[in-house]
């Protein structure tokens, strides 16, 4: 399997935070998914698992996931649609050279393709898939707003838009234990295990202007998804949203 780019990388200008986000990712390549499992508790399996539910694939669908990372769940939805194709896209070679290698491992490379590109740019036709994915990714785009849309545009009429992200526990006191956590311990666990704490560190930063439930729950609908739903997960500290384009054929 080859890793194929596309100049939405380049050609448009990189803006600072992509830049800084591209550097952040590109330097915990290696540790990522060591990470995500201590930072997490492994919750972000089942929540994974839970999102596949929700979606409800089925033999042949055919999916395209964004900021895909090391391919945990491009590899997860290719094993549902069985015979379905997924491309998975994100801007980070070093995390797509990780994905390649779990992909091969599972002999799925006839069936994901990898793109290094630009949520906000996507190099693929208007209703090309049947879901549409981000997970953990749309925080840290520089314009969440433009990557729903992308998200919309490239899925067919009645296709599911689906994001998994952090998001913002409301209730106390399990509100003020877990910002202690995410603000104070775990960038030390980022210095400990994977040797970076400024990286960890902004991971708390990236989520304080990101909006939480609710909020995400309006910009999809003002995004024009139809039937749109969310789910909070583990007490609220992440969150799934699922909307619909709307099939012009019902």
């Amino acid at each position: 399997m080859t890793i194929e780019k596309t100049s939405a990388l380049g050609d448009k200008g990189v803006k600072p935070k992509e830049q800084f986000v591209h550097s952040v990712f590109e330097s915990i390549a290696g540790k990522y998914d060591l990470m995500n499992d201590i930072l997490s508790f492994r919750r972000h399996k089942a929540w994974r698992k839970f999102t596949m539910r929700k979606m409800a694939m089925k033999r042949g669908d055919s999916a395209v996931d964004l900021c895909c990372g090391t391919c945990d769940w491009s590899i997860a939805l290719a094993e549902a649609s069985q015979t379905g194709s997924v491309m998975g896209l994100d801007f980070s070679a070093g995390m797509l050279e990780v994905g390649r290698r779990k992909v091969e491992a599972q002999g799925l490379q006839d069936r994901i393709s990898l793109i290094q590109g630009n949520a906000m740019d996507l190099p693929f036709g208007d209703n090309s898939f049947d879901y549409a994915t981000i997970g953990f990714g749309l925080r840290n785009v520089p314009d969440l707003v433009q990557v729903l849309n992308e998200m919309k545009r490239v899925v067919k009429p009645g296709g599911m838009v689906v994001c998994l992200e952090l998001s913002k526990p409301m209730k106390q006191p399990f509100k003020g234990i877990y910002y202690f956590y995410f603000e104070r311990m775990l960038p030390l666990l980022g210095k400990l295990f994977a040797k970076r704490y400024e990286q960890y560190k902004w991971l708390p930063e990236s989520l304080a202007l990101f909006p939480d439930r609710e909020q995400l729950s309006v910009i999809f609908r003002e995004t024009g998804l139809q039937k749109v739903e969310s789910f909070p997960l583990t007490g609220g500290i992440a969150a799934l949203h699922i909307g619909f384009k709307e099939n012009c054929n019902v």
